[in-house]
């Protein structure tokens, strides 16, 4: 140990390490920041680590093993990236000896592990929100998941949108960062923009608002564009919602024979139970891979969907190398 480290308890760094990443990351990304680090915090007063300059490479090491017993190997990853970012803060607090961050290895994770495959296909997107088109047109489930498969953003970034960032006129919608009033966008100023709509989710969006969206305001005073009787939705309700309508049963038939009426993954709360009903971001996933099969640039998508070139290519294309292989060769033809 080095004599110019100061004494500091893990908890009492951790607790500076979140305060210091306040201001640069988001809410979501800081909640998963301290559930990450709290995990090492329970395994130092485990093998009785009171003191972070004790800190030894073969501790970090002993770490690793220890928490690769309950995640798999995508988590710990995630979780040892996080542990670096920390390490590095804790060298620059004077907390461990410089370098420390270096003797975390990260583990090798398959492509294939770390991009997990499901996401909703074109197909069944275009048969959910048909089903909503003749039985629910421009009701706020029909709105959540038209607009979600349309633009392909994300449920927080669905949920912070405003009835006056719609513009009817022009064929948009305006995304801002709102972190003040708790509407966070996830990668903060720089994913502001403005997404444009196709004719037929702006009728939808006009009806809904004409006739179906709750006249209400949040606790900030704002007018939420996705309302419920309370104010805005929260991002459960959004989640709950999607997990809900995206189960087959409401259009196919049940796959697993089970009866509808009967299955507690219809009722309220344990709409997630169903084993085909998928998340938001399976939505997500789907619907950037869909522009991508439609020829829709790459760069465009990525602008629209605030997502870099790398993280787009990595955790959202699904397109196999034969589609992208057809792809590249119409594009050559054309030429």
């Amino acid at each position: 140990m080095s004599a110019d480290l100061e004494p500091i308890t893990p908890r009492e760094a951790v607790d500076l390490y979140v305060s210091h990443r306040e201001l640069e990351v988001s809410a979501k990304t800081l909640q998963n920041h301290k559930y990450r680090l709290n995990a090492f915090v329970e395994w130092c007063n485990k093998v009785g680590i009171d003191n972070l300059n004790d800190l030894t490479g073969r501790d970090l090491h002993r770490y690793r093993v220890w928490r690769q017993q309950d995640v798999n190997i995508v988590t710990l990853r995630g979780q040892l990236a996080t542990l670096r970012v920390f390490l590095e803060f804790c060298a620059s607090i004077d907390a461990v000896e410089p370098g420390m961050r270096e003797r975390v290895k990260l583990p090798d994770v398959d492509r294939g592990d770390e991009a997990r495959d499901e996401m909703l296909e074109s197909d069944r997107a275009r048969k959910i929100i048909g089903y909503l088109e003749r039985y629910k047109r421009a009701s706020r489930e029909h709105v959540i998941m038209a607009i979600l498969w349309h633009t392909g953003i994300r449920l927080g970034t669905l949920r912070a949108v405003d009835l006056e960032d719609y513009e009817p006129d022009d064929q948009c919608f305006w995304l801002r960062h709102r972190p003040d009033t708790d509407t966070p966008l996830k990668n903060q100023e720089p994913a502001e923009r403005a997404i444009a709509l196709d004719d037929y989710y702006c009728d939808v969006l006009d009806e809904y608002i004409r006739f179906h969206r709750n006249d209400v305001t949040d606790q900030y005073g704002r007018e939420p564009l996705v309302t419920s009787t309370q104010g805005r939705l929260s991002s459960g309700q959004i989640r709950s919602e999607v997990y809900r309508l995206t189960q087959p049963c409401l259009i196919d038939g049940c796959p697993h024979d089970r009866e509808p009426m009967g299955c507690e993954a219809t009722d309220y709360g344990h709409y997630s139970e169903c084993p085909s009903s998928l998340s938001p971001h399976t939505i997500r996933r789907g619907a950037i891979t869909y522009q991508l099969r439609e020829d829709i640039p790459e760069e465009i998508v990525s602008d629209r969907c605030d997502v870099s070139s790398e993280v787009l290519e990595r955790h959202y294309d699904r397109r196999t190398d034969r589609e992208k292989m057809e792809q590249r060769r119409s594009f050559i033809e054309d030429l």
